[in-house]
């Protein structure tokens, strides 16, 4: 059973911090799973492959989350990396996927 974690700012303990890390790693596991989910449902709507890539839409996707991070005070440098590499690999699964449903 997982203790429910303080909030940053109230953390008094290595031991509290700990917590509140591994809640937000499992919200954040959620989240991608969710993520993921939407990448499955492109790829049963998409009627051609070669709408999978959208470089448009990756740039687009990016630069909204870095409009996202800086307003939350999240490094920039480390959102363009992880969101090019979210978005690359969400890319894969939807291919993926979409060549599985029209075997």
């Amino acid at each position: 059973m997982s203790k429910t974690p303080k909030s940053p700012e109230t953390c008094q303990t290595m031991s509290e911090v700990r917590t509140g890390v591994d809640s937000v790693d499992r919200d954040l596991i959620t989240l991608l799973g969710t993520r993921f989910g939407y990448m499955e449902a492109a790829a049963r709507i998409k009627q051609d492959r070669d709408t999978v890539r959208d470089e448009k839409r990756k740039a687009a996707v990016i630069e909204n989350a870095k409009k996202t991070a800086w307003a939350a005070g999240v490094p920039i440098g480390f959102i363009d990396e992880f969101w090019d590499k979210l978005v690359e690999t969400s890319i894969a699964y939807e291919l993926e996927k979409w060549d599985a449903l029209r075997k």
